[in-house]
């Protein structure tokens, strides 16, 4: 886990699964995360100033909760969750719905909640998609950086081939880190990240990253570009990608989540990273993310989770999700 990789990384229950562990204190990240999510704490909190819990007061909550980008459907359920809280606790003070609803909040979260592990397949090759802007190449630096802190060697594939900064970006990633990268300018992404794969378990690596080019889902061919990837990636290993994230921005309210069902039905996600909620972003969604993760996990599947969330662009400023809190910072 992500927080941060001070130490070796630890054993866990499998002899050649690892951990990443949790060793810093959490007191000052919490605090950049509630800067972050301010705004949206404080629109909610006022809901809680009155004097009586009534229609009224639901609807005002509504409005909040949509403002805060948690979706028509996720607003819904939270909302006739918290009347069963309200009844159940026999609760007559609005001031104390506040906590009714955080509960109510990291309930319906608390699936996106997991460890990222590493050790199980050596290399563990961890692809990463996302929409151009959304922090992904910087993600997978600080990623980088944690994973070579906590005794990880890390291998970077710079598989976004076209833009010529994302290699240099990357390329500054490795330096800094003093880690490996497999790059070629102007090659193909696919025949980088099988070169990269290979080179990983040449090489001994715990971890191998690819970067693959920022896209748009309604970009088809694209997208048609990561199946690619993925298909490549498998001929070089058979079980890999053994974990495929997506970097969403926190700013992109409802889209974000559009985002993670197109790129899920294109890739088969394992994992979320989501950035940037640094006092513009909202943070809703990812009651919304959630509500869907439900929707998959009684189809028969499992929700993706939420590895590690962002408010900076400092290596600090990414962390490991936990439910509580965010839902915690959410209101403030």
């Amino acid at each position: 886990m992500f927080s941060f990789f001070k130490k070796k990384i630890s054993q866990d229950a499998s002899p050649e699964a690892a951990t990443i562990p949790s060793e810093r204190p959490r007191a000052n990240w919490m605090a950049r995360l509630g800067k972050g999510l301010r705004r949206t704490g404080q629109s909610i909190s006022t809901v809680f100033t009155g004097t009586q819990i009534d229609d009224a007061l639901y609807e005002e909550l509504e409005a909040a909760l949509l403002m805060a980008d948690a979706g028509v459907q996720a607003t819904e359920y939270l909302l006739t969750d918290l009347k069963r809280r309200v009844k159940d606790s026999h609760t007559t003070e609005p001031a104390a719905v506040k906590a009714l609803l955080a509960a109510s909040i990291a309930e319906l979260l608390q699936p996106l909640e997991k460890t990222l592990t590493i050790g199980t397949h050596k290399p563990t090759v961890i692809m990463v998609a996302g929409v151009n802007g959304a922090g992904k190449t910087t993600s997978i630096g600080k990623l980088t950086r944690h994973l070579s802190d906590s005794g990880a060697s890390v291998l970077l594939a710079a598989a976004d081939t076209f833009r010529a900064a994302a290699r240099e970006q990357l390329t500054v990633w490795a330096t800094r880190n003093t880690v490996d990268i497999v790059s070629q300018e102007g090659g193909d992404p696919a025949s980088v990240s099988f070169d990269a794969v290979t080179a990983g378990r040449a090489r001994g690596k715990d971890v191998v990253l690819v970067d693959t080019a920022g896209r748009l889902p309604t970009q088809s061919h694209l997208m048609e570009e990561l199946k690619k990837i993925k298909r490549v990636v498998q001929k070089a290993e058979e079980t890999a990608p053994h974990e495929v994230l997506l970097v969403i921005d926190g700013n992109t309210g409802q889209n974000a989540l559009a985002q993670v069902k197109a790129f899920d039905e294109t890739l088969g996600l394992t994992g979320l990273i989501v950035t940037k909620l640094d006092g513009t972003a909202k943070g809703g969604v990812l009651a919304a993310i959630a509500l869907w993760g439900q929707s998959r996990v009684a189809a028969g599947g499992f929700a993706v989770p939420v590895y590690f969330i962002g408010v900076g662009e400092a290596v600090e400023d990414l962390e490991t999700f936990n439910a509580q809190e965010f839902a915690d910072a959410l209101l403030g």
